[in-house]
């Protein structure tokens, strides 16, 4: 059987999709398909064979019976989830119990599971698909089967997973990706597009896209293997998830200047996986396709099996959130063969070509004509800036505002920020201002004034030490500006992580550091090697935050990477062809498509990503797009935040939305719901006391509607379809 929905061209014509195709054109890496989004089943004259993809290598499987170990939460079940106190484990670890730890760990990354911000309530484990909350543990059983995507060296080893429920049912088959938000291992999308997939029926199809949790010990030349158990570098050979390309000499030259220091993958692969996440995305979808037959495709005489399912029967919506939503997108644009039929994520990291007139108007502020900036651009210019602005007075009430010794390095960052002319002000309070409002003329909402203080505490040096690696395919033995990943003992400096913490990486790690015991060094801080929140800039002798080694990273990216020498300005050529390889095309192929973001989002500022993309997306497929932006008040990136004193009565969690945007994009498939327009959805935090705030209820949550007031549309002005306005 056939579903309706898979005859129909979800809401455009034939003609009108002839159309976008020939006006549009393929997206980047569309091969010869004709993009056209159109379902087609296998020919009738000869029984399709189940042929398995050519990219795929060994695999394991793993059955859970959903009672004492289970999918969706290893066992832990809702209130597992909830508990503070993360699973244990042995000496060495068990792959099983790493498992669960890394399930334990990914899923609250992305999800409060506290109970006053709505979790058993009205989102869990246990709130069934109609949004009805229930006393359930919320197990769900099945299979589970791991494997590696590579090119054939060794060095790729990207980690494809899919999960089919007990409740899969091949008459009405449904696959869910899931590709992993940040730089998160294959369990990174468990507790959001896994676990809406997992509740409806469908296979999840996850990939780690290329980073993951790979850690190589460059002392003990350890390495993790795709269950996350510790390995010997040399006997892992090509089941490591990550080796360092160090030939023994240049280890042990590495290992001798600067000892205890450890490689990541998403940083020292040489890779730029992100180029390629698009494309993993839609690997792990086929994969998912050609174990979903080899269990119930007919068996041939020949031992085969018949290829029952395919892009014609079986529905295929893709997901996530964060960096795993712009692999979504990017997958949705290189769908040539048809494979995808909707597209449903949250806070997309994606980024554009640099140019074309794309026009932000929101009331009441000025015009925002950046464009979409690479991730790049924005993270080094944060990280050279937010340390001071979050001095300003208008942060002074910041959930983490700096305590007093990490204000004063901002001060002195502030300083040094005055001194190569960046911001201005006599004093600290007007420099600080003045790097807030810099802040905000590059393309930060003002909302986002109350997060630059946490978000540099947490996140920003990481990613931007991280990306400059990445995109200029640096070596980790290159030092890039200076920065390095290792431990630090109570005083900042350098020392050898504990055998313990490496050995649980895999289940605690987010894949770019500081994470899973790993930190941060700034190799050139007077006095030698200290964790970069502690050091000091051999140019200011100021301990200002490593000032010097975030001037080098910014300047990779401004063309000013000669005055830091040779080395870094041919890295800073690299990093640019790097960034390059990673644009997309905003061509969703007339795909349904819909994008949530929090307004707040000071991560992934809206004007950098969802706003431009939207915009380029009607350029693009000329008036005959099926994507919807629903922007979200009072919502921001880290929902794993919203426990905490300060974002807890501020901010609502973003996961409820990107749950109902699944929803509607289910609704839609399959019952020809029409999409909602886009628009704001004005929200109401739960207010009361920081660390105080009182439980969420659905009041706070308001759902998006299908015919929204006027005053809350988001629209698409002007001939060359070039300005977007907003409430």
């Amino acid at each position: 059987m056939i579903p309706s929905t898979k005859l129909r061209v979800h809401g455009a014509s034939l003609v009108a999709l002839a159309l976008l195709t020939a006006c549009a054109g393929p997206g980047p890496g569309s091969g010869s398909g004709s993009g056209s989004g159109l379902k087609s089943a296998p020919s009738s004259s000869a029984t399709p064979l189940n042929q398995k993809p050519a990219f795929l290598g060994a695999f394991t499987t793993q059955r859970y019976d959903g009672i004492g170990d289970d999918l969706l939460t290893a066992g832990l079940g809702r209130a597992g989830l909830a508990l503070a106190t993360a699973p244990t484990l042995s000496s060495p670890p068990t792959a099983a119990e790493l498992r669960r730890l890394a399930i334990y760990s990914n899923y609250r990354a992305l999800v409060d599971t506290s109970a006053g911000g709505g979790y058993g309530s009205l989102y869990g484990p246990n709130v069934e698909p109609s949004g009805v909350s229930g006393p359930g543990t919320g197990l769900i059983g099945g299979t589970e089967s791991l494997t590696y995507l590579d090119n054939g060296s060794g060095r790729q080893n990207v980690t494809l997973m899919v999960q089919i429920p007990g409740s899969f049912n091949p008459d009405k088959a449904c696959i869910i990706s899931a590709s992993s938000s940040g730089s998160r291992g294959v369990y990174g999308a468990i507790g959001s597009a896994g676990e809406w997939g997992l509740k409806r029926g469908c296979a999840v199809a996850y990939t780690d896209k290329g980073t993951g949790n790979g850690v190589h010990d460059l002392m003990a030349h350890t390495v993790s293997g795709i269950d996350g158990q510790r390995l010997d570098a040399a006997a892992a050979g090509k089941s490591s998830q990550f080796t360092a390309r160090l030939s023994e000499t240049e280890r042990a030259e590495f290992n001798a200047a600067t000892p205890n220091r450890f490689a990541v993958k998403h940083a020292h692969s040489q890779q730029n996986s992100e180029q390629d996440w698009g494309r993993h995305t839609l690997r792990a979808v086929q994969f998912a396709v050609w174990l979903l037959n080899e269990r119930y495709g007919q068996p041939l005489a020949n031992g085969a099996r018949s290829r029952r399912l395919h892009q014609g029967n079986t529905l295929v919506i893709a997901s996530s959130v964060s960096n795993g939503a712009g692999a979504a997108l990017a997958a949705a644009e290189q769908d040539s063969e048809g494979w995808i039929d909707g597209v449903a994520v949250s806070e997309p990291s994606v980024q554009l070509p640099l140019g074309g007139l794309l026009r932000i108007e929101r009331s009441g502020l000025p015009t925002y004509s950046g464009g979409s900036k690479p991730l790049f651009d924005y993270f080094s210019y944060a990280n050279l800036l937010q340390p001071c602005a979050a001095l300003a007075a208008s942060a002074s009430a910041s959930p983490f505002a700096l305590a007093a010794a990490n204000a004063a390095a901002a001060a002195l960052r502030c300083a040094a920020l005055v001194r190569v002319g960046l911001i201005s002000g006599v004093n600290v309070a007007q420099q600080a201002a003045d790097a807030m409002d810099k802040l905000l003329a590059y393309g930060w909402e003002p909302e986002t004034r109350l997060l630059h203080a946490s978000h540099f505490l947490f996140a920003t040096p990481a990613i931007a030490v991280t990306y400059a690696n990445a995109y200029a395919s640096q070596r980790v033995s290159d030092n890039l500006c200076g920065f390095s990943f290792g431990v630090v003992d109570a005083a900042g400096a350098s020392t050898a992580l504990a055998p313990s913490a490496l050995a649980a990486v895999f289940g605690t790690g987010n894949g770019i550091p500081p994470t899973g015991g790993l930190q941060i060094l700034y190799n050139p801080s007077v006095g030698g090697a200290r964790a970069h929140l502690l050091a000091v800039s051999p140019s200011t002798r100021s301990a200002d935050l490593a000032f010097d080694g975030a001037l080098c990273l910014r300047q990779l990216w401004t063309d000013a990477g000669a005055r830091s020498g040779a080395q870094n300005s041919e890295a800073a050529n690299r990093l640019k062809v790097g960034v390059a390889q990673t644009y997309r095309s905003a061509n969703l192929r007339g795909k349904p498509t819909l994008i949530v973001h929090g307004r707040s989002d000071t991560l992934v500022p809206v004007n950098f990503s969802s706003r431009p993309y939207v915009l380029r997306n009607a350029q693009v497929e000329r008036g005959l797009s099926q994507l919807r932006y629903i922007e979200v008040e009072n919502a921001q990136h880290f929902d794993a935040f919203l426990p905490l004193a300060g974002f807890d009565n501020r901010f609502v969690p973003l996961h409820l939305y990107f749950i109902r945007a699944m929803d509607a994009m289910w609704q839609h498939l399959n019952q020809g719901t029409a999409l909602p327009p886009s628009q704001l959805v004005r929200t109401t935090p739960r207010g009361g006391s920081a660390g105080a705030a009182p439980a969420l209820t659905a009041a706070n949550v308001p759902n998006f509607l299908a015919n929204p007031s006027p005053a809350d549309l988001i629209v698409i002005e002007g001939a060359d379809r070039g300005t977007l306005r907003l409430p």
